[in-house]
């Protein structure tokens, strides 16, 4: 902890000294896991480095809580906690998304139809304000409402410099077993069954086309007659289709999507022979960064994290098939923990599900990309549905003040960042992503 206090003290010190209002960008280690975004003003932003808070400070298994920094990657954090038979409540699909990326942008995985999100899990953050003052946050303590608002708010509110989060018992290996459906009705009911009985350990699936959905029902076991790995020639959103049954060390499932969900590439075997070794989501997404002056808009694929009502799956499923018709999909069925106080009270009052299906739409190429970002935005505003801000947002500012909490933003904001050096997370997300405005 003294390592961790020192690097502290500098960015708070930093932030201190700092007599410029201008926008400030975080450097750090691990590459961004957002949708690439060629003109995003934060290229040129002023940058203040936190790269060295990635340590694992503690874990103790017998409590199973750990604390840690936020630049720690998932496959840093398992590796750690695995050898004493724990692991965090979620894990997500990437291994280079960090801890704290996971509570800012809101990461998930197929243990969420139990648990929520990852930032469900975390009960205490240390948060560095933009006048660089260092606040402890708690659910119940008197920073219980930036607790609470730093989730989703993509660093708008402050630095994350520490978490602590708990963990679950976990065996050596995963069986999932792919259940097929020829129907949405039947592929809604057996997720239904699953949820009420809470009798799997992870559920997740694919959508390969309104006629084929594969639900992948796992659970942890101690033994396994064989294992397969997904990290080089297999491609696991295909073995989906493919498999009645699969086993793989547990490691492994967490990041069996670690080379992409549907978007994998290259896809042939001789190309995966040859590169599959070598590409995956952070090589892919250090490369679109490297060359963003270059790469034609044209070739960032759409990609929308959606999360709908499960009781209005059917209508959005129907307008998707009409209007975009892309597959296949990720689905994740997502526990909905609270009433989050980062989302606004009209949008919270219209919400009558208690699980939300998280319909990931990924590797869609289309010349007029906005439009189809726009029309989802709108579906999604007509079903009071909603989706992560990873992606191109064009959302006006009244629309996306009714979906997210003003008032509770403003109010932390002007606690923690009054001169607005992070930008606003309307700012951030919707126009400076774009390259407009601030």
């Amino acid at each position: 902890m003294e390592s961790h206090k020192e690097k502290v003290r500098k960015i708070a010190e930093q932030l201190k000294e700092r007599k410029s209002s201008a926008p400030l960008t975080l450097k750090k280690k691990s590459v961004s896991h957002e949708v690439p975004k060629p003109k995003d003003k934060k290229h040129s932003d002023e940058k203040l480095d936190v790269s060295d808070l990635d340590e694992i400070i503690h874990i103790d298994a017998e409590k199973r809580i750990c604390i840690a920094e936020p630049g720690a990657t998932f496959e840093k954090v398992v590796a750690a906690t695995i050898r004493h038979g724990l692991a965090p409540v979620v894990v997500p699909e990437l291994k280079t998304i960090t801890i704290g990326g996971a509570v800012s942008g809101g990461s998930i995985e197929s243990m969420s139809y139990r648990f929520g999100g990852f930032h469900d899990s975390c009960f205490e953050y240390e948060v560095v304000t933009a006048k660089g003052d260092v606040l402890i946050c708690t659910p119940d303590n008197d920073n219980k409402l930036l607790f609470q608002m730093v989730h989703w708010a993509f660093g708008t509110l402050g630095i994350i410099t520490l978490l602590k989060f708990r963990l679950i018992p976990v065996k050596p290996f995963v069986k999932v077993t792919y259940e097929k459906y020829e129907t949405l009705e039947e592929y809604k009911n057996a997720i239904w069954e699953h949820y009420t009985k809470k009798d799997i350990d992870f559920m997740d699936g694919i959508i390969h086309s309104p006629k084929e959905y594969v639900l992948s029902a796992g659970d942890f076991v101690d033994k396994a007659p064989y294992t397969h790995s997904y990290d080089w020639v297999r491609i696991y959103f295909l073995s989906t289709a493919r498999q009645k049954e699969d086993y793989l060390r547990t490691s492994d499932y967490f990041f069996r999507y670690n080379k992409g969900v549907t978007n994998v590439h290259p896809k042939s075997l001789v190309g995966r022979l040859l590169l599959g070794r070598f590409i995956n989501s952070n090589s892919t997404l250090k490369l679109a960064n490297t060359f963003r002056k270059v790469i034609p808009s044209t070739a960032i694929p759409i990609t929308v994290d959606t999360f709908i009502p499960f009781s209005m799956m059917e209508e959005f499923m129907e307008w998707y098939e009409r209007e975009i018709g892309h597959f296949p999909l990720w689905c994740v069925p997502y526990r909905v923990m609270r009433k989050y106080e980062w989302l606004s009270d009209e949008f919270i009052s219209n919400v009558r599900d208690e699980l939300f299906l998280d319909i990931a739409l990924y590797g869609m190429r289309k010349k007029d990309a906005d439009y189809y970002h726009r029309i989802i935005e709108k579906k999604l505003i007509e079903l009071g549905a909603i989706k992560t801000l990873i992606s191109t947002n064009l959302y006006s500012e009244e629309e996306f003040w009714r979906i997210w909490n003003k008032k509770n933003y403003d109010l932390v904001k002007s606690k923690t960042d009054p001169d607005n050096i992070f930008r606003g997370l309307y700012e951030k997300t919707c126009r400076a992503s774009r390259g407009l405005g601030r």
